[in-house]
């Protein structure tokens, strides 16, 4: 299975289901290149998620920390956490393995507050660097791409199978990881930083002062641009630009609209303003844009 496009709503959470029909798991294969916005975009899910890299290099946004991966390396991404992954300095589109699966498909209720429930509620553990060299590591790695094996071929009993190097997996991040950390600040920070992200997705298409977004994460100015800075990498406002550029890739694909009309429809107010900021960040216009996915739609199609 090859995944290329994500679901996202305006809290940022991914609405994909990942499971099959007897578990809550499922295994993609995914070339960063080809998802429609040329990177994954920022987002979070309720699912923990493993990443094998088979090929190139990513560079992994995740909260306020940078991570670049190269071929055989992996990381854990914790539930709730929001990141990004986008292609880094090689010469081959980078592919990697993403396994998701609800914590609760890890072991039974009556263990799932002792052995799970700390570890997805640690607010020291965004993420944890999988590194093949380490023996608990290299388990790890061959684990997602056994698990991506058993979920394709479905064997007699797979799902036990599956079920098994879930459970060996988690005992080997448990073994592996360090001492856990519960702090009610981070938890409250990263409450504020949802909150204002989702008032900019529930209200990109209308017009955005830096007072509305400080309002929604009940800030001052000065600390919601601290906060965007120290997380995002970017101003409260630049992220607004993108987002509705964002918004606006998928009018692009799944529209005939004029681009003065997918302009306006996003929050633009001009339509030569959104698209110099088009080209600022796709490095293309529109039009040029929209014309290469239609050419590629058609080749896949063909």
């Amino acid at each position: 299975m090859q995944k290329s496009e994500f679901i996202i709503d305006q809290h940022l959470k991914e609405m994909t289901q990942h499971r099959t029909d007897a578990l809550s798991v499922a295994c993609y294969e995914t070339t960063i290149i080809q998802n429609v916005h040329g990177h994954i975009p920022l987002h979070w899910h309720d699912e923990l998620q493993f990443v094998a890299v088979l090929q190139g290099t990513a560079l992994f946004h995740i909260n306020d920390q940078k991570k670049v991966l190269s071929r055989g390396d992996g990381i854990f991404i914790n539930s709730g956490i929001m990141h990004m992954a986008e292609d880094h300095g090689s010469s081959e589109n980078c592919i990697y393995l993403c396994l998701n699966l609800s914590p609760h498909a890890i072991m039974p209720s009556d263990l799932y507050i002792k052995y799970v429930h700390p570890y997805v509620t640690a607010t020291n553990l965004p993420f944890l660097y999988i590194e093949r060299a380490n023996a608990w590591g290299e388990q790890i790695l061959s684990a997602i791409a056994q698990i991506r094996k058993e979920l394709v071929e479905k064997i007699p009993y797979y799902e036990v199978n599956v079920a098994s190097a879930l459970l060996n997996m988690w005992k080997l991040l448990m073994m592996n990881g360090y001492s856990l950390e519960h702090d009610p600040s981070e938890m409250s920070r990263n409450k504020r930083m949802k909150d204002m992200l989702q008032w900019i997705n529930l209200n990109y298409a209308d017009p955005i002062r830096l007072e509305d977004i400080a309002k929604a994460g009940q800030l001052s100015r000065s600390e919601t641009c601290r906060y965007f800075k120290l997380i995002l990498k970017t101003s409260p406002m630049q992220y607004v630009i993108e987002y509705r550029i964002q918004r606006s890739i998928e009018l692009l694909q799944l529209s005939e609209r004029s681009i003065t009309e997918i302009a306006y429809e996003v929050g633009f107010n001009s339509t030569s303003y959104y698209i110099n900021q088009f080209r600022k960040t796709m490095n293309s216009t529109p039009l040029r844009f929209r014309s290469e996915l239609n050419k590629r739609d058609k080749e896949n199609n063909f």
